[in-house]
């Protein structure tokens, strides 16, 4: 279907991808992997004939059509929702047009055997074949069907592209190649945007399209649901799995392993047939030998081991100023932007040192939370109010209006840093992985995923002590993502977040507030606390449930609920059965956990035995016994707790 042979990018003296060769066939679902900046979206562009290699040749059928979602877009802000989706059609009159011409041209001929003729009926055929295909349902039934599994409410199909987030206006794009029906998908991220219940709709859409996909995503269930072959790029070359992103892990690792196992042994043999060489090439009686070992040697088809891309985010915000008690209040806060309410009577309070995030669909106000936060809105009614010594760092969905796509990597963070750490400005460049000659890129030609880094460097230039994050992880890599929740983990400050990676608010948040359907609920707890009282497995149920376990309520209300209360005794035991089985499913995950420790130190323990057992000249033996005396030990305190564990149980 789809050929890539030799392709090669050169930007100056940096070498992008040298001779890279793979094929798409005309099923296959294949997901493009590699850190960010290693070339994902300059390939697919060059795909999809956006760019141009330095040299090289992507082959492809003249007639193939083929739908594109780039990670950033241009668009027209003075047509609605339902009008820009129907754009997709567009297509069909053109098919028209060109069948209309056909017809005329073979009207006009009588060379009815010659080639020229055949070839008009093939492309007369075809043409019909596409123009059925289009045409097989309603065209604004099915926009419409797309849009709503997107997200939209049919009531804002009129609604004007200027009145729409960033976001939501990538959907509509998204929309438009879905409906154009292509051959192929190439999609940059599609699920940056998307809500948990829009991602199930793609996924769904994707598994039924009869097509090739190849698409980006940092997303590993999206990954594992929608593909079946995995190609990562890395330093410049291509690796070709055909297997879905998590099983391509452990093959990886596999092959890794196997790869150095073969050039030990192979330098093993070489270095003693070398030795062999050096040591007898002087002597007569061995001359035969040496000359057979030096024809080996020639022979040897030399492994080469694959240099591992070992570069990672180095991430560690400065500690945060003290504040007051009280970092975020709201009260009574009701914003609408016209006649559409998004909350109402919000009361929300963040207090020092908590992880807070928001969950919730899109369109259900936790953006414009957080904008009522920075002052970007004000709102209808109610207050919110910033605590003593607060100060603030945000880091927006939309970075590539709030980055300068003029300024250099450099001038971006020389621009905001005053006193001494403008010496220091390359250093924390180098920590995010902008090093020599791409701290003088400009942000113009910088990936999602750099710009990303490079507006988290601008967050640590300052010591904030109250950090706002809407959707941080989007085009970030999958390592970058486990980095950022890291040093997030070890922050000092006050954190509110959006986000929709459940692996990334895995034991990060302590508190969860859930926007939905125009008002506010509060959880205390973790996110695995979350979805227990909510009693689901998975965010992806989140939308399709009712009611919380504790909602943010106004005193009136509060007055109704302790009624309510009153008459649910009946059921009070119940609850209490529902609280046994929560607490014993605690029980067993920490009995999990502590079985995985023991089971650690019993490998290491064996371990440092048989190091013992032998010949131990090799190794210090004072340290490498302090070291079994300390496992020992803890092996021992690891039974003992697991034994208490099981009582409990």
């Amino acid at each position: 279907m789809i050929s890539i042979n030799n392709l090669s990018v050169f930007f100056g003296g940096f070498t992008l991808f040298d001779q890279v060769n793979f094929h798409i066939n005309d099923d296959d679902r294949v997901g493009l992997v590699g850190r960010n900046g290693s070339g994902k979206t300059t390939l697919l562009k060059i795909i999809a004939g956006v760019s141009a290699p330095t040299s090289g040749l992507v082959s492809r059928p003249s007639e193939m059509t083929i739908g594109y979602l780039p990670q950033e877009m241009e668009y027209s802000k003075s047509t609605s929702v339902l009008e820009e989706a129907m754009l997709a059609f567009s297509s069909i009159k053109e098919i028209e047009r060109e069948i209309a011409d056909i017809n005329i041209d073979i009207t006009e001929r009588s060379d009815y055997e010659s080639d020229e003729y055949n070839k008009l009926l093939v492309k007369l055929n075809d043409l019909n074949d596409r123009l059925n295909l289009y045409c097989s349902g309603n065209p604004q039934a099915d926009a419409e069907r797309v849009l709503i599994g997107l997200g939209f409410k049919r009531e804002e199909f009129s609604r004007k592209r200027l009145e729409l987030s960033q976001g939501w206006n990538m959907r509509i794009e998204l929309a438009k190649v879905l409906l154009g029906r292509p051959e192929i998908l190439l999609l940059d991220e599609p699920t940056n945007h998307l809500d948990i219940e829009s991602i199930r709709w793609l996924e769904s859409y994707l598994l039924s399209f009869q097509g090739a996909i190849l698409l980006i995503s940092h997303d590993r269930r999206f990954l594992d649901s929608v593909t079946k072959r995995t190609v990562e790029i890395v330093l410049g070359r291509i690796n070709d799995y055909k297997v879905p992103y998590s099983k391509y892990l452990d093959l990886r690792r596999e092959r890794m392993e196997q790869q150095r196992a073969a050039y030990d042994n192979q330098q093993r043999v070489i270095e003693k047939s070398e030795e062999f060489i050096e040591r007898f090439r002087y002597k007569a009686t061995k001359s035969n030998q040496v000359q057979s070992r030096i024809k080996q040697l020639e022979k040897i088809e030399r492994i080469e081991i694959e240099e591992e891309d070992r570069s990672r985010l180095f991430l560690k915000f400065p500690p945060a100023p003290r504040s007051g008690q009280v970092v975020v209040k709201s009260t009574n806060l009701s914003i609408a932007f016209g006649s559409k309410s998004i909350f109402s009577n919000v009361n929300i309070t963040i207090e020092r040192g908590e992880k807070v995030a928001l969950l919730g669909k899109n369109g259900e106000g936790k953006t414009t939370f957080m904008r009522l936060i920075t002052s970007d809105l004000k709102p209808t009614s109610g207050v919110i109010e910033m605590g003593h010594n607060v100060s603030l760092g945000y880091y927006a969905q939309n970075q590539e209006e709030l980055l300068d796509k003029n300024d250099t990597v450099f001038d971006t963070l020389d621009k905001v840093a005053t006193g001494e750490i403008r010496t220091k400005l390359r250093d924390i460049l180098g920590a995010f992985l902008f090093r020599g000659e791409d701290v003088d890129k400009r942000v113009s030609v910088l990936s999602g995923g750099e710009r990303s880094r490079l507006a988290m460097a601008k967050l640590i230039l300052k010591p904030y002590n109250f950090l706002v994050l809407d959707e941080p992880t989007n085009h970030m890599d999958i390592r970058s993502k486990d980095i950022l929740k890291q040093a997030l983990q070890r922050y000092d400050g006050t954190l509110l977040l959006v986000s929709h990676d459940r692996d990334f608010l895995d034991g990060l948040a302590d508190k969860i507030y859930e926007f939905k359907d125009g008002s506010v609920r509060e959880h205390l707890g973790g996110l695995e606390e979350f979805l227990s009282r909510k009693r689901i497995d998975t965010l992806d149920e989140l939308e399709n449930l009712e009611s919380g376990s504790f909602t943010v309520k106004t005193e009136s209300q509060k007055v109704k609920q302790d009624k309510a209360e009153s008459s649910e005794r009946p059921q009070e035991s119940y609850q209490r059965m529902k609280e046994i089985e929560r607490e014993a499913r605690r029980v067993r995950v920490k009995i999990e956990k502590c079985e995985e420790r023991i089971s650690s130190f019993e490998k290491r323990v064996g371990e440092i035995e048989l190091i013992l057992s032998g010949n131990h000249n090799s190794v210090s033996l004072p340290e490498i016994l302090s070291e079994y005396e300390d496992c020992r030990l803890k092996l021992q305190s690891e039974m003992k707790e697991w034994e208490r564990l099981h009582n409990e149980e």
